[in-house]
């Protein structure tokens, strides 16, 4: 169905892909998230800035999730994505496709040549990623990635996704480093210069991938980020505002949102202040 238009294909019939995506934040000195530039060559989301992500693969479902995951189970990995079980798969999906990218190694403490023996090997081949630790007895502590968002691809592409958004602190002793391939460049970027620089025409982003910066704009720090992300707030849906025929969108908190009736966009968000705590 790829490069066919929508009269040549049942839209209602694109299968819809589960993926994981990592927001990674730093200071330096101030709030930064770091973004990646996909390649004008690929079929989905060609030259945009990104975040790190991609696929669910089959082989990120384990038979036993403990063989390699600890600090949290599968079952309640499984109820923070409301998901029947396998829900350890995404926070696997979202550090296998952070070393791929971005050349980042989250939730292990490894040294750099073990990593790039690793994120060679994957580069070959993404579903030998559980194996290669599995055989060098590495074990992966998902504890510091955090679900935060969750956004679903319109009706209508011919290439869909039921996207997890997850945010964690960058590993302090690594620098990041792009793939060649899909991604062609990577960087630091405060999260109000990205907005800015998308509004000028000057970076191209996704919906979702816009949605998401605002989120974190709001914040001075990679601690203040992950303080509102470690409560695990109860989804908040993205609405769309639209008095006057301008479409605004407007996050949880944001002045107009609790008028705004139109539901448009399908996305949900946890990055919102809790007035009551």
């Amino acid at each position: 169905m790829i490069g066919m238009t929508p009269d040549e294909y049942d839209p209602a019939a694109v299968p819809i892909s589960h993926a994981a995506t990592v927001m990674l934040v730093d200071d330096r000195p101030d709030l930064h998230v770091l973004m990646v530039h996909r390649t004008a060559r690929v079929v989905f989301a060609p030259d945009m800035w990104v975040f790190p992500g991609g696929r669910v693969d089959p082989d990120d479902h384990l038979e036993d999730f403990d063989t390699l995951c600890r600090g949290l189970s599968d079952e309640k990995a499984s109820k923070v994505l409301d998901v029947e079980q396998g829900g350890l798969a995404w926070w696997i999906a979202a550090a296998r496709e952070t070393l791929e990218e971005a050349g980042l190694f989250l939730a292990s403490q490894t040294d750099a040549e073990t990593i790039a023996e690793i994120r060679s090997l994957v580069l070959e081949d993404e579903n030998l990623f559980a194996d290669v630790l599995l055989e060098r007895g590495i074990t992966l502590d998902v504890t510091p990635l955090e679900e935060v968002a969750r956004f679903v691809t319109p009706l209508g592409p011919p290439r869909r996704f039921d996207a997890r958004f997850f945010v964690a602190r960058a590993p302090a002793d690594q620098h990041p480093s792009h793939d060649e391939g899909e991604i062609v460049n990577c960087d630091w970027i405060r999260p109000q210069d990205a907005l800015d620089r998308w509004a000028d025409g000057e970076m191209e982003m996704m919906s979702p991938t816009v949605r998401m910066v605002a989120c974190l704009a709001r914040y001075g720090s990679a601690d203040d980020v992950l303080a509102v992300a470690r409560k695990r707030l109860p989804y908040k849906r993205v609405r769309v505002d639209d008095p006057d025929g301008v479409y605004r969108v407007v996050l949880p908190g944001e002045p107009g949102y609790e008028t705004a009736t139109l539901e448009i966009e399908t996305g949900w968000v946890r990055l919102w202040e809790d007035d009551t705590t």
